[in-house]
């Protein structure tokens, strides 16, 4: 990193931090657009969809503009991008019926996959091995801290109108003149022998432990907000405040990763992982005071911090220069089939269970999986 202008170190700092945008922004005024168009039926279908159907167009697109963008160029891709992030994102503002905001969220989806892909494969462009494991953790935690800033002001701005959160969005021009000056691409003219070789089959196989966690890990900004708000009457300032706590020490998880990965492999920080969602689920399901909630949402947003660096920089270490792009094409694509997949999965079970009792069977559940793997010592991945 020494060798890296500093504008470029933001630059990529900030590029990231709008795939982190993509949701949590809006999530605390989920709950109010629900009771603007509370005449809409199925509108509780719709208002958590508003959320997930972006992941669902990064994940059926993505591998295909991983290819594109391979062809097209990073930074002319990220640059068409950041415009539509801005022009789509803040539909909110003006769009008043709910086909044409999920409309509008489908389309943004597209640029949050674009700009995903550019990101993550720059990294790999830019850093070898254990410089690109400690900027990766740098990066997951100023994505976590944005998303304090994000929630919080989301929280706020949706109190006094569900749309104006939607305004965030703006921030893609910002970023315009920042990746069009300090951004370039990384020409590759030898590839060493060893790197091919190093490459594991394996690939496929952290794609789905991706998957699995995003499916988990999005349980927070999907369910939690209509827990807080509707069940213990928060307002939507104070949700976002809990939530924003979970992106405070999604911080402190990403930065404790690269430590944790001088000791343990990327398997056995997956586990460590999966056991603290495990116990913040299961803490949330015994939870009757609102503010119990400041010890649970740490906790969860600790090990997302830990599992989102991980499964990173994990894909990262099973592919080559040359597929890289491809690759985080195809891994942006397993994250975000999680995050609009958790909803729907997940939605049967809180029918059956009671939003609050649902995190208490999924917790216990994951105890249950997690303690099962390790007795049995088949999560043989390295």
């Amino acid at each position: 990193m020494k060798n890296i202008p500093k504008l470029v170190l933001l630059t990529l700092l900030l590029l990231a931090m709008t795939t982190m945008m993509s949701n949590v922004a809006i999530v605390t005024s989920l709950p109010h657009l629900k009771e603007h168009f509370s005449n809409v039926s199925n509108i509780e279908f719709y208002s958590r969809l508003m959320l997930t159907l972006p992941s669902l167009v990064i994940a059926l697109l993505a591998p295909i503009l991983g290819h594109f963008i391979f062809r097209f160029g990073k930074k002319r891709s990220a640059l068409i991008a950041l415009f539509f992030f801005s022009l789509f994102g803040t539909s909110g503002l003006y769009l008043d019926s709910i086909e044409s905001l999920l409309i509008s969220r489908a389309l943004f989806g597209l640029c949050v996959a674009t700009l995903m892909i550019v990101s993550t494969s720059l990294v790999g462009d830019y850093f070898k091995e254990e410089e690109r494991h400690r900027f990766m953790g740098f990066q997951s935690a100023f994505m976590a801290i944005g998303g304090i800033f994000f929630v919080i002001g989301g929280g706020f701005l949706s109190d006094i109108n569900w749309r104006l959160p939607f305004g965030i969005y703006f921030m893609g021009l910002i970023l315009l003149p920042l990746v069009f000056a300090n951004l370039r691409e990384v020409v590759i003219e030898h590839i060493q022998e060893n790197e091919i070789l190093n490459v594991s089959k394996n690939i496929l196989a952290v794609y789905f432990l991706a998957f699995i966690y995003m499916l988990l890990f999005f349980v927070l900004p999907t369910q939690i907000p209509f827990l807080l708000i509707e069940k213990f009457k928060a307002s939507g300032s104070f949700a976002g405040t809990i939530i924003a706590t979970a992106f405070f020490c999604n911080a402190l998880g990403a930065i404790a990763f690269s430590k944790l990965k001088t000791k343990f492999s990327f398997s056995t920080i997956y586990l460590i992982g999966l056991l603290l969602i495990a116990l913040g689920f299961t803490t949330v399901g015994f939870i009757n005071n609102i503010y119990f909630f400041f010890i649970t949402s740490p906790i969860l947003g600790f090990a997302g911090g830990i599992m989102m660096t991980n499964v990173t920089a994990w894909m990262l270490s099973k592919t080559t220069i040359k597929k890289r792009v491809k690759s985080s094409g195809y891994f942006t694509s397993c994250l975000f089939l999680g995050q609009f997949s958790s909803p729907i999965i997940f939605h049967p079970l809180i029918e059956i269970f009671e939003i609050q009792d649902f995190f208490l069977v999924i917790g216990l559940g994951l105890f249950i999986i997690t303690a099962i793997t390790i007795v049995s010592k088949k999560f043989i991945l390295k």
